[in-house]
């Protein structure tokens, strides 16, 4: 590998411009955004920093090259002509995860096992012997995109997506994403210098990576990384990550500002708690049954309350005509607080109209295969705090070379 390594990030559609800032703030360099990720050009060390660090990255993958692949005999030949011998020996296992496209193949489990085959005999034919597949936990994750005919092949330096921070250890239906929920608090404006509210919390995952924020506690402090495992470069990442986690647990605060979530539902509200303690968060994140649309007067002092309210099918019964009353009630409720920034993501079309309040500021995006709407609404009482600028992110016209659909994972 060289020196200076070509990477691609993937994040949900709509926040790649916040991706691009902060990888920026990660010492990146030649930042591009794309449709779904960013890519970028970084050291060894700066890419391990972005593993450790970056709380809106969904992956962080280095690119092998693109190919076209004309049916299963092109699809193996296209594999076959990577030097997997340079990342890959006999003793690395390794696993291949595919997904398509606009594909003539119709299944992934038979792309992956296409790849799969063109790995192991080209290894077997540079160094004698293959490497064994691991598919639950490999040294190497393999990730292929197929679109149309358009092959990329990428190696996965985290292994496990950067959304899985470790602290869920107890989900409700429909949780929000942690990568999600941490690029709208960067949307929003939030440094953890702000008390926030989350007045329909669930599991707690906007609490929780609030608090990570406030805390100034790397997401990824507690996991491991593939790259670790790497035959190349596993050793010196490994060094490397030592110092950069010793560095993290240095730089740590105790959070000076109150962190509040409320939720009507018992059963979410417990899994919110044990998802907190999880993450030992325990003493920043105070929980409350509540119910939205009664909330109590908040403190005065002010700050951001950011949700994302259910978008329609967990309101019970009454149909469009039930939503709407909903949001209109939920909009009542927190236009009474005075001196705080309300900040909703918005899954529903018939939510703006019935909230009965004209946003500030709107960002579109994307929470799985769901079509969003971020809206920020001024405080009553004051102007509003600085913020992070918004509206529409731009969207690329070129594709990005690798794009993992996420979309078979937990979504609201």
């Amino acid at each position: 590998m060289a020196e200076r390594l070509a990477l691609f990030a993937t994040t949900a559609r709509g926040t790649e411009d916040l991706l691009a800032e902060e990888l920026k703030e990660l010492g990146a360099r030649r930042i591009r955004q794309d449709r779904g990720g960013v890519r970028f050009m970084a050291s060894l060390d700066e890419a391990l920093k972005v593993c450790l660090w970056s709380r809106i990255a969904m992956r962080v993958l280095y690119p092998l090259g693109e190919f076209e692949a004309h049916g299963a005999e092109g699809l193996y030949e296209a594999v076959a002509s990577v030097p997997w011998e340079e990342h890959l020996t006999p003793e690395t296992t390794f696993a291949v995860e595919a997904t398509l496209k606009d594909s003539e193949h119709s299944h992934t489990g038979f792309v992956a096992l296409k790849v799969k085959d063109a790995v192991v005999d080209r290894m077997r034919d540079k160094r004698g012997a293959r490497p064994d597949v691991d598919p639950r936990n490999p040294d190497v994750r393999v990730v292929a995109h197929l679109v149309r005919e358009r092959l990329s092949l990428s190696l996965d330096l985290c292994g496990e997506p950067l959304h899985r921070r470790g602290y869920r250890v107890r989900p409700t239906p429909a949780p929000l994403k942690e990568t999600l929920a941490a690029a709208l608090l960067r949307a929003a404006g939030y440094t953890g210098e702000e008390a926030l509210v989350d007045p329909m919390c669930g599991s707690g995952t906007i609490l929780i990576e609030g608090g990570l924020i406030a805390r100034r506690r790397a997401p990824g402090i507690a996991r491991d990384f593939a790259v670790e495992k790497w035959p190349h470069l596993g050793a010196r990442a490994r060094e490397l990550l030592e110092d950069l986690r010793a560095d993290a647990r240095r730089n740590e605060r105790k959070v000076a500002v109150p962190i509040l979530g409320f939720d009507k539902d018992p059963e979410a509200l417990e899994a919110a708690r044990r998802n907190v303690k999880a993450a030992k968060l325990a003493e920043e994140i105070l929980l409350e049954e509540g119910d939205a649309t009664k909330l109590p007067p908040l403190p005065a002092s002010g700050g951001l309350l950011l949700t994302n309210p259910p978008y329609g099918d967990r309101l019970g019964s009454g149909g469009q005509k039930g939503m709407k009353s909903f949001y209109f009630k939920l909009g009542d409720s927190l236009r009474a607080q005075a001196g705080w920034r309300v900040w909703v993501l918005s899954g529903n079309p018939a939510f703006e109209s019935a909230f009965h309040s004209r946003p500030r500021s709107r960002r579109d995006l994307w929470n799985g295969p769901i079509a969003c709407t971020l809206l920020g609404y001024s405080p009553r009482g004051g102007e509003p705090k600085s913020e992070a600028p918004l509206g529409v992110p731009h969207e690329p016209l070129d594709v990005a070379p690798v794009r993992p659909d996420d979309e078979g994972e937990e979504q609201r």
